[in-house]
């Protein structure tokens, strides 16, 4: 079983490297060799979901590379290659051949794989390296087209941002090592760290996931997401790198319940990124913008989940707005192809023109408005269900959340159902992408009876977690009802304008300002502090190495001119008095025997006269 779970992730990690390597050369078969990986991988994951394979190998002294299927790491896989299977198939009609097909697809596999790693992670160093992998992919698959500035631009904004929160895992990492309760770093023995050391790990984790799942106040990364390619918006914002941060935190409920107080931030930072970015959402007039504000506001449940220890509803609301998010982006993917727009006013009677995606978006669009029967509605009642045992305020602020799910829902809807306007120069949806929306639209109804039982209770089983708080039979009724009231007072308000204040509209429309306050808090005073560096280099360390460089040549010149000559002179000196010497030496080496005797006489005499004086 150990070789099932390294070909889960070595398969889409090897061929995407494979494609990327490969270049230009690779695109006339990369699309197929995608699709090929992609059906391998859902096949190994669906086995890998039944049979729990785990794997270890030496990585670092103590630290293996350890990686597990478990319950929800396996439902996790298989929606991951499922929802990959879908847009892949989806890109093989939306990229043309002129396209960088084989970096592309390359690209998106390399994408899946790393989330592979990352949901199969059994310790904090291997999830790093998922971790990181997919923020650097998701960077670059959202500056796909390179050579627009402005694409270039977002992506970074989007891979600055989600860096600057991933630095909280290098924190958590620390702590938890600095604790010295588990050298290996596993996740599951996280919540067994004491005080301080746990305060420090779960702070640096929910800073992580909070700004991965673009929740608040990281939500505007989104925003900027927006100008990649739709099928990387499909794959990006319903099954892996958005959904990620709230994986994370379902993952380390534990950890959360025992630090005291991380549970309660992370429900309360959900609810209220549902809420607010639900009303980002009603204010959107581009259709993409407004399903990114809405992926934001849905993942928001999710993490209201985590916080509140319903991890089967937060499961079941990461798989079914997975097929609802995806279906919607695709969707809104082929009508800008088709229309060459995503401006909702432009966008009037897109359903009714391409029929077959209207119906599909129509689904997708009600399953995320929370209408019965379709999944997402069951599902946020069962994550709704723990936030009514944990507060009645955290179950009203969700409810009022899921309400404004209805209200952008049901504004999306009369846009593209109003009649249609004639459009000369519009392209037929191509039959081969019509193809994944229906499949996606079938998985939105399919999913539903997993959050009834006995199925549910299942799901609980699956994810270790049963006898979770299950929703009454009033509360199903009472979300459909006011979903159903909110999406129709939506549908007969049409485009008649709201009476709000101008600077709340222009507030909710630049989604909450939080890109200009990050600016000013963070970018702005960083930029000063390295301009002030900038300064000090320049103007202080800069002029010190200078002026030390000029002492240095001043003091070589002195030594020259002074050191030097006096060592010169004194070497010149002692040489002409052993010359000298030598010279006074020489003149008694006149080679006659009677001198030699004469200087012999005299010496032996000097030393009689000096023995008889010494005695």
């Amino acid at each position: 079983m150990s070789a099932l779970l390294w070909a889960l992730v070595a398969v889409p990690l090897g061929a995407g490297v494979l494609l990327l390597v490969a270049g230009r050369k690779a695109d006339r078969a990369a699309a197929a060799l995608a699709l090929a990986v992609a059906v391998a991988a859902t096949a190994i994951a669906v086995a890998a979901a039944f049979r729990h394979p785990a794997v270890q190998a030496p990585l670092l002294d103590g630290l293996p590379v350890r990686l597990e299927v478990d319950g929800l790491s396996g439902l996790l896989a298989v929606t991951i290659t499922s929802v990959a299977l879908a847009v892949l198939l989806f890109s093989c009609v939306e990229f043309g051949a002129d396209e960088a097909r084989a970096r592309f697809f390359g690209l998106m596999l390399v994408f899946a794989g790393s989330m592979l790693v990352t949901v199969t992670a059994a310790t904090v160093p291997v999830l790093l390296m998922g971790w990181e992998v997919m923020g650097a992919t998701s960077w670059a698959l959202i500056g796909y087209w390179w050579r627009d500035p402005q694409r270039t631009s977002a992506a970074d904004t989007a891979f600055l941002t989600t860096r600057t929160a991933d630095l909280g895992l290098y924190l958590a990492a620390g702590a938890a090592l600095a604790s010295g309760q588990d050298s290996t770093l596993s996740l599951g023995s996280l919540a067994r760290i004491d005080d301080p050391w746990l305060s420090f790990v779960t702070a640096g984790f929910i800073a992580a996931a909070l700004g991965k799942s673009a929740q608040l106040p990281f939500s505007f990364w989104l925003s900027k997401a927006m100008q990649g390619p739709s099928p990387v918006s499909a794959l990006l914002h319903s099954a892996t790198m958005v959904v990620a941060g709230a994986y994370l935190l379902l993952r380390t409920g534990p950890m959360l319940d025992a630090s005291v107080w991380g549970d309660d931030v992370v429900a309360w930072v959900g609810v209220g990124t549902a809420f607010c970015l639900g009303l980002v959402a009603v204010a959107q007039t581009d259709l993409k913008q407004l399903l990114a504000a809405s992926s934001c506001a849905q993942i928001g449940f999710m993490v209201l989940a985590a916080g509140t220890e319903a991890p089967s509803g937060g499961t079941l609301q990461l798989i079914a707005h997975a097929a609802a998010k995806s279906l919607l982006f695709l969707t809104a993917g082929a009508w800008l192809t088709a229309l060459g727009t995503q401006h909702l006013p432009e966008l009037l009677g897109a359903a009714r023109h391409h029929r077959t995606a209207g119906v599909a978006f129509t689904v997708g669009a009600l399953s995320l408005a929370g209408l019965a029967p379709l999944s997402l509605w069951a599902a946020k009642d069962v994550l709704l269900a723990g936030a009514l045992e944990t507060s009645p305020w955290l179950y009203a602020a969700g409810l009022a959340a899921a309400l404004l799910s209805a209200v952008y829902s049901a504004k999306a809807l009369w846009y593209v159902w109003q009649p249609a306007v004639t459009r000369p120069d519009a392209r037929r949806v191509p039959g081969g992408a019509v193809a994944p929306l229906v499949l996606l639209a079938l998985a939105c109804v399919a999913l539903t009876p997993l959050a009834f039982p006995p199925l549910r209770d299942s799901v609980g089983r699956v994810l270790a977690s049963p006898g979770q708080p299950a929703p009454d039979a009033w509360e199903f009724a009472l979300s459909a009802g006011l979903a159903l009231v909110a999406a129709a007072v939506t549908w007969a308000w049409g485009t008649r304008p709201l009476r709000l204040p101008e600077r709340a509209k222009s507030g909710l429309e630049d989604w909450l300002h939080l890109e200009r306050a990050a600016h000013v808090l963070v970018v702005a005073p960083v930029m000063r502090l390295a301009r002030a560096a900038a300064r000090f280099d320049d103007r202080g360390l800069d002029r010190a190495v200078d002026g030390a460089a000029a002492a240095a040549v001043r003091f070589a010149r002195w030594t020259d001119g002074v050191v030097e000559h006096a060592v010169d002179g004194s070497v010149t000196a002692v040489a002409a008095g052993t010359r000298a010497l030598g010279r006074l030496a020489r003149r008694p080496q006149t080679g006659q025997l009677h001198q030699y005797l004469a200087q012999a006489v005299a010496a032996f005499t000097v030393l009689a006269v000096v023995l008889v004086l010494v005695r």
